[in-house]
């Protein structure tokens, strides 16, 4: 257990209005939440800041988990799991090249229906500010990508993950200010040595679980040779 780390932020990323945060400390309890302003230089600026407020220890004691795709793709994905078949297969020509090894490794566990991810250009704005919040973080040790959906998933019906929530910022957008919580959660359960990191063969990031996965699904998880 990393015992270095005492405050873990949660960030659920959108535009169709601000973005939520959530903070909670070591034992699950709320700290504080709130809402990042709009614009993506405003966001990554209003987010430093509440990093900086609760960095009593300096930065190296706070985790934060972003949900959002932590980069574009540089070129169209060339790498395809069939899941009938178990194995890659090369991308064909009615294949879109969208999708990160991350993603892959949840769809193929059926933890939830990835919004998969394009090359810039293509990407839409709120995955551009999610691009915007984790290049502004890259000089801090504990900046994870999480998908909070994949995290209810697996938590259902297992062994509770628990946290106290202050409902005070819940009326903007209460399900948005949960996955705030749930990132946040899913963060503390990862570096706390609970959960598991999956993906990241491909160069683009790894998603962090809340629980380590079940019923494995093997192949998938190593990306191909070229």
């Amino acid at each position: 257990m990393n015992q270095a780390v005492s405050k873990f932020i949660g960030v659920d990323v959108q535009v169709a209005r601000q973005c939520p945060y959530a903070v909670l400390d070591r034992d699950g309890n709320s700290v504080t939440s709130g809402w990042l302003p709009d614009g993506r230089d405003l966001a990554v600026r209003a987010l430093r800041g509440v990093i900086d407020r609760q960095s009593d220890g300096g930065a190296s004691g706070i985790a934060v988990g972003i949900d959002s795709p932590r980069m574009a793709l540089a070129a169209p994905r060339q790498w395809y799991w069939d899941g009938k078949k178990a194995k890659w297969r090369g991308r064909r020509s009615s294949d879109r090249g969208h999708g990160r090894h991350c993603e892959i490794v949840i769809a193929a566990h059926r933890l939830a229906n990835p919004q998969w991810t394009p090359e810039s250009d293509a990407a839409p704005a709120w995955m551009q500010l999610g691009f915007a919040l984790f290049a502004g973080l890259a000089d801090l040790g504990h900046v994870h990508e999480v998908f909070p959906s994949a995290s209810y998933s697996q938590l259902a019906g297992t062994d509770p993950v628990q946290c106290r929530v202050s409902l005070g910022q819940f009326a903007p957008g209460p399900k948005d200010m949960l996955d705030a919580y749930v990132a946040a959660a899913t963060a503390r359960e990862y570096v706390q040595q609970r959960g598991q990191a999956i993906g990241g063969g491909d160069g683009y990031g790894e998603i962090v679980l809340p629980r380590p996965l079940s019923n494995v699904v093997e192949g998938v998880l190593q990306w191909p040779d070229v």
